[in-house]
């Protein structure tokens, strides 16, 4: 079975620079209310997710491809290709394209 995907474009998400693309991989009748978000995330050269909080769940990036500062609550990290990040319930992140090409990553949600 293979679902549809559908893209959406966010301006200034979570108080962010530029627009945010999502490309949601899974609906909500796969998500089965287990899941708030499965999808691929695009944050094109000069922008940003702004920093914001998960309450009742957790998040999960996968940097798919291009760099960028991860922030995680008042600490910031480089990452890149392959790096995984976590925000646990109760906590903050934000993640900023530093790069010249677009940063790709994987974004799950997952409710507590």
């Amino acid at each position: 079975m293979t679902i549809p995907s559908y893209e959406e474009i966010i301006d200034k998400m979570c108080g962010g620079k530029g627009h945010v693309i999502i490309k949601r991989l899974l609906g909500e009748k796969e998500l089965d209310g287990k899941c708030g978000l499965f999808a691929q995330v695009t944050l094109e050269k000069g922008c940003s997710l702004g920093y914001h909080e998960h309450h009742g769940e957790t998040e999960t990036y996968h940097i798919l491809s291009g760099q960028g500062e991860y922030q995680d609550n008042q600490s910031f990290y480089s990452v890149k290709a392959g790096d995984t990040t976590f925000c646990p319930d109760g906590s903050g992140h934000a993640l900023v394209n530093t790069g010249n090409e677009p940063l790709v990553f994987i974004a799950l949600i997952i409710k507590k």
